[in-house]
C-alpha cells in the first residue's frame, strides 16, 4: 500500500509549490511505487543473498488501466496522507477544494477517487521478466492510473486499491493461488465484538454471502476480501488471506483464511 506516502509525497508538492510546480496525484503515485519498490528490493535482495538464494529482483513501475466513467470519480472514498484537525480539514476544502473524510478517534484525511483496475497496462514486460526467473515487484500503490484518451494513455488523479490490483495482477499472470498478507490472523465475521471468528475455509460463495452482510468494513478487509472473491471465481483457484509472519503455513493451508473454489 502506498495511502500514508502519496499522501505526504502530495503535501510535499503543495507546501512547496511557490518554488517549484507541484506534480498531479498520478505522478506522485509514480513516485511513492519507485521509493517503496526500491526498499523492497534492496531488502529482498540482501535478504535473498543471505541465505545463499541470489536472484535477480526488480522493481517495475506499473500503470493500471481503469474506467474514465467509473463512478468512483463521482465519490471519492480512499484516504491518503496525514490526519488533520477539523479546522484544518475546513480550510483545506475552502482552499484546495479537496474532499475530506474523518475517521473515528484519527482525525480527518483527504479522501481521493478509487476507481476499479481494469488491466495491468505493463503485463506482458511482467511475464517476459518471469520468465526469466526474476523477481518482480510490481503493481505498487495499486499502480498509476490512467485512462486510454485519443490513442495513448493518460494518467488521472486517483489511487488504486492495492488489493484490487494484485487480485487483477494475479488473474492475468494465472496465477496458481492470491496471497494478500495483513497483520491479523485473517478475515473475521463479528469482527470486534464477542462474537468474533476468524474464518479459515470458505467457499466463495460464502465469503460473498457475508461480504454482502458487511462483515468486512471498507478500507481496510473489505478490499481484501473482494479482490480473493474476484481472483476465485475468475480462475477456479484458491486465494487466502494471512498474518505476514505466516505465509509459509499460510500457503500450505495451516493458516489464515482460504477461500476455494464451490
Amino acid at each position: 500500500g502506498n495511502g500514508p506516502q502519496v499522501g505526504n509525497i502530495y503535501l510535499q508538492q503543495e507546501l512547496a509549490s511557490k518554488r517549484v510546480p507541484p506534480m498531479p496525484l498520478d505522478v506522485c503515485g509514480a513516485m511513492s511505487q519507485g521509493m517503496i519498490g526500491y526498499l523492497i528490493q534492496q531488502e529482498l535482495a540482501s535478504f535473498l543473498k543471505e541465505t545463499g538464494l541470489e536472484k535477480n529482483v526488480v522493481t517495475l513501475l506499473t500503470q493500471v488501466l481503469v474506467d474514465p466513467n467509473d463512478p468512483a470519480f463521482k465519490n471519492p472514498t480512499k484516504p491518503i496522507g496525514p490526519y488533520y484537525s477539523e479546522v484544518e480539514a475546513k480550510r483545506l476544502t475552502k482552499e484546495k477544494g479537496w474532499s475530506m473524510a474523518y475517521q473515528a478517534g484519527k482525525g480527518w484525511r483527504r479522501i481521493v477517487p478509487s476507481p476499479s483496475p481494469q488491466k495491468i497496462v505493463e503485463i506482458n514486460s511482467i511475464k517476459a521478466l518471469l520468465l526469466e526467473n526474476i523477481i518482480v515487484i510490481c503493481a505498487g500503490g495499486g499502480g498509476i492510473p490512467v485512462i486510454y484518451k485519443n490513442g495513448k494513455f493518460v494518467g488521472v488523479e486517483a489511487v488504486i486499491d492495492k488489493d484490487l490490483a494484485s487480485s487483477l495482477l494475479a488473474i492475468e499472470l494465472n496465477a496458481d493461488m492470491l496471497v494478500i498478507l495483513t497483520d491479523v490472523e485473517g478475515a473475521a465475521i463479528h469482527y470486534g465484538t464477542p462474537r468474533q471468528y476468524f474464518l479459515e475455509e470458505v467457499t466463495v460463495d460464502e465469503m460473498r454471502k457475508y461480504y454482502r452482510a458487511r462483515h468486512f468494513p471498507p478500507g481496510s478487509m473489505g478490499p481484501k476480501v473482494l479482490a480473493c472473491i474476484r481472483f476465485v471465481e475468475s480462475t477456479g483457484k484458491p486465494a487466502v488471506i494471512a498474518k505476514l509472519e505466516k505465509v509459509r503455513d499460510a500457503i500450505e493451508g495451516h493458516a489464515g483464511t482460504r477461500i476455494i473454489p464451490n
